[in-house]
């Protein structure tokens, strides 16, 4: 069997296990634009928050070209990038899962320490650990660490090993911005912190600190929805950090003071504080 054949042949047998899938150049990398679409003069822009729109045939917008349709992977659009295929990649987001892409022995330690366990793929330096769910795909989350979902591709390396566990919290948390200041506020917080008693995760007071100005950074980002968003970081943060104690009422206040600066009332931030530490039985 050619190397033509070959890649092919495994991309369609990703297609038919509903993957997104697309030819990679030498180097990893995607194929480049053709010369109508060239710099994304057509309108299609795979790196940014849309996808085109772009009618072209060819297999160059990187992640959004990737497809799981038979008759465009085998169509002679297609075949010049089959014959310079190194490899096969898929669109994770579009398959409805994340790529935690471990690059490094380090990573692994940190992950196999602080990650649910998840199906693993073992790659040339380290791992990809999948999680079934989609999120945005940041790089550089931590020291050799990188996430693809939506809007990349990860290199195809054998379907792995072990149960696909669902998308936890404490990945999407690692794809919050950097800390913003927090803003004072005089409204008083009647929330309190779980006492606790389970065993600490955090190993030094950076994590936890790290984890409190991630969810609040990630309220005051919000767009919209702000009383899910609210939940939904309230949640995070009690599933990681709410049963070994080191969680204070000034971290709760924290949180309660980046939400009001969104518009959330004191009675919505209590109300959600007790519902997200009701949801995890505490």
């Amino acid at each position: 069997m050619s190397t033509v054949t070959g890649h092919l042949s495994i991309a369609l047998q990703l297609a038919e296990w509903g993957l997104p899938v697309m030819p990679l150049r030498e180097g990893k990398g995607p194929m480049g634009n053709c010369r109508p679409c060239r710099n994304n003069t057509c309108g299609g822009r795979p790196n940014m928050k849309t996808p085109g729109p772009c009618a072209c045939p060819a297999p160059c917008h990187a992640w959004a070209a990737a497809t799981t349709d038979p008759t465009v992977l085998t169509s002679a659009a297609w075949a010049p990038a089959w014959r310079q295929a190194a490899a096969v990649a898929y669109h994770p987001g579009g398959a409805g899962v994340t790529v935690v892409d471990l690059d490094n022995p380090d990573a692994v330690a940190w992950a196999r320490r602080t990650l649910p366990v998840t199906r693993a793929v073992a790659t040339t330096r380290g791992e990809h650990w999948i999680y079934r769910g989609a999120m945005t795909s940041p790089n550089d989350v931590r020291p050799g660490m990188d996430i693809k979902s939506l809007m990349s591709y990860a290199r195809w390396l054998g379907p792995g090993t072990g149960p696909m566990a669902q998308l936890p919290d404490v990945v999407r948390a690692l794809a919050v911005k950097a800390p913003a200041a927090v803003r004072p506020t005089s409204r008083p917080v009647t929330a309190a912190a779980p006492v606790g008693g389970g065993a600490c995760p955090h190993r030094s007071p950076a994590y936890l600190e790290r984890g409190i100005a991630m969810a609040e950074q990630r309220i005051e980002d919000a767009s919209d929805r702000i009383h899910r968003t609210v939940y939904r970081l309230f949640l995070a943060v009690l599933s990681v950090h709410g049963r070994c104690g080191c969680l204070t009422d000034t971290h709760i206040k924290r949180l309660f003071t980046a939400a009001q600066g969104r518009g959330e009332s004191l009675r919505h931030c209590e109300d959600a504080w007790s519902n997200a530490a009701a949801a995890l039985g505490m």
